[in-house]
């Protein structure tokens, strides 16, 4: 391989991209309450679509799983309808595009959920941080603990809205079980109390996520269906670390590839930004996996070309550089310098 590997087509899975330069998911908040895309979402992803793959922002896979105000969904035909021309237009521009799959779990505010209902959880364990809400941002409410018999349904709904997703055109999908929301609450031990099938050991720990894993690769096949994580990332939520970080997500990891996922996706420190690599090894992590990997976490241009030029990622992710650079992959290229976006010119939240 060479410095430009960057830059060269290859395949996750089933999808083959054009380049090793993701656009990682980005939370806008910019759709309606209902979660309904606005036209201006068709804009934002066809301008960004010289990505090799875009990730969509995290979309909610039901109301239940909803915690920001603003967010999208694909739950209903509403949904559907909002993001096939998102989809139509990022094809029209020769990219490719996947859809993220969400449930917030516990990191939600009783304003955001139908009736006024608690949030749900594994355990009855109160998020730190903020959730962003209508009125603006607040504590995370306390949530309540799942019955075992409610997780069936759960299932449903990420088998639903893999569907949809479906519908609307996407290339792929990806689980979101990363950052300290609903999948990543059942893997830690830090927030997973439960003593029954889906508590305890680590298989029991694991238990869900494989099955969402699962139920969702039912409707794409596992070769279009990617999966993130973040296992050092306690930022949102103030979500502690699992106690044995290497044992419970190489566990995991091996898993997945043994179901031949299209790619795993890792946030490779704390989500905005620091390390901690002396804690993880994230090339244990890849190698129990086996397939295509996505690395994640405040890569520049130098540190992405010597990343995929080693071997060390097959596609790296951009975060915020995508917001202020739509043509991010032409500057990389040409090595043009960045525009920095200042966070109080962003706009969203209606």
């Amino acid at each position: 391989m060479t410095s430009e590997t960057l830059f060269t087509p290859t395949r996750l899975g089933a999808i083959d991209v054009r380049n090793r330069i993701a656009m990682a998911p980005l939370t806008r908040s910019r759709a309606s309450m209902d979660g309904v895309q606005t036209p201006l979402a068709i804009e934002y992803y066809a301008q960004r679509a010289t990505a090799g793959l875009i990730i969509t922002e995290a979309t909610n896979i039901s109301r239940q799983g909803r915690g920001y105000a603003y967010t999208p969904g694909i739950y209903t035909d509403a949904h559907v309808d909002a993001w096939k021309p998102v989809t139509e237009a990022v094809h029209a521009a020769g990219g490719r595009i996947v859809l993220q799959l969400w449930h917030v779990g516990r990191m939600s505010h009783v304003s955001l959920q139908e009736g006024g209902a608690a949030p749900v959880a594994p355990s009855a364990i109160q998020a730190g941080g903020n959730v962003f809400t209508e009125a603006g941002n607040q504590p995370p409410s306390m949530p309540r603990a799942l019955a075992t018999e409610e997780i069936a349904g759960i299932l449903e709904d990420y088998r639903h809205a893999a569907r949809l997703a479906k519908a609307a055109g996407f290339d792929g999908v990806e689980v979101h079980a990363a950052n300290g929301y609903l999948l990543e609450q059942f893997l830690r031990d830090s927030t997973n109390h439960r003593d029954d099938r889906y508590g305890g050991s680590l298989e029991n720990r694991a238990r869900f996520p494989l099955e969402v894993v699962e139920a969702v690769a039912e409707i794409w096949g596992a070769d279009r269906v990617g999966l993130r994580l973040s296992p050092l990332s306690t930022a949102i939520g103030d979500t502690p670390l699992d106690s044995n970080l290497m044992e419970t997500h190489s566990y995991l990891a091996r898993r997945l590839g043994e179901m031949g996922l299209a790619y795993l996706h890792i946030v490779e420190g704390q989500l905005h930004g620091g390390n901690g690599a002396e804690l993880f090894d994230v090339q244990a992590l890849r190698e129990a996996f086996g397939g295509a990997y996505i690395a994640n976490n405040g890569y520049d241009r130098q540190r992405a070309l010597d990343a995929t030029a080693s071997n060390h990622a097959d596609m790296v992710a951009f975060g915020k550089p995508f917001i202020g650079n739509p043509d991010l992959v032409e500057r990389l290229r040409l090595q043009t310098p960045l525009f920095e976006a200042p966070m109080e010119t962003y706009f969203g939240g209606g």
